[in-house]
């Protein structure tokens, strides 16, 4: 029998007691689970803020052929922990060259571009967000904080980081202004209707 499709699930909520507990971020991971579970893959688990090892997070994301992202933005990023998990697990598969071997330039072929030198081909990355910037903040130039970018401008940090191993982006998914005038039931209900990307 065929061994399954496997994918990643990394939760990188980071709790504030009395502020910001992870229930919403949990829904949309446990969303995440319970399609690809219907769907017949291996499901593979790491909640940042719960430690990690990090061997295994790398043999995790070597087993994987998707992995998800599910974060708050915190201060227009993802929370410090899972910036120091990517610093953990990159430079850990970076310098054992599982994930890459160097950045793809070589003085023999000066046409090789800058990160293209990755080992993680044909695995597909997403981003899953909860905001409280409104929708109508971003692909608005008219907007003052955002001037006119889209989220996925707004997640080069995190989603280059998998590109330059190798990694296809799948478009992000979010949940917007979550403390006041957003639609949570609705996003959370529409979340499956996205992740049918990865059965293409």
């Amino acid at each position: 029998m065929e061994n399954p499709k496997k994918v990643l699930l990394i939760n990188a909520h980071l709790t504030y007691p009395n502020f910001s507990e992870g229930i919403l971020n949990a829904s949309f991971y446990q969303k995440a689970k319970e399609f690809f579970e219907a769907n017949n893959f291996g499901i593979l688990e790491t909640k940042v803020e719960d430690g990690y090892d990090t061997e295994q997070e790398v043999e995790k994301h070597l087993q994987a052929d998707i992995i998800i992202l599910q974060t708050p933005i915190n201060w227009f990023g993802a929370p410090w922990i899972y910036k120091k998990y990517v610093d953990d697990v990159f430079s850990s598969a970076g310098i054992s060259k599982k994930f890459l071997e160097n950045d793809g330039r070589t003085k023999e072929d000066p046409s090789r571009q800058y990160g293209t030198g990755g080992y993680l081909q044909g695995k597909k990355f997403m981003v899953s967000a909860t905001w409280n910037a409104p929708k109508a903040s971003f692909d608005d130039p008219k907007q003052v904080l955002f001037q006119g970018r889209s989220t996925a401008d707004f997640f080069i940090p995190i989603t280059s980081n998998y590109r330059f191993c190798g990694v296809d982006i799948i478009p992000d998914y979010n949940c917007y202004d979550i403390y006041k005038d957003g639609d949570i039931s609705k996003d959370l209900e529409n979340y499956p209707i996205h992740l049918k990307e990865f059965l293409v």
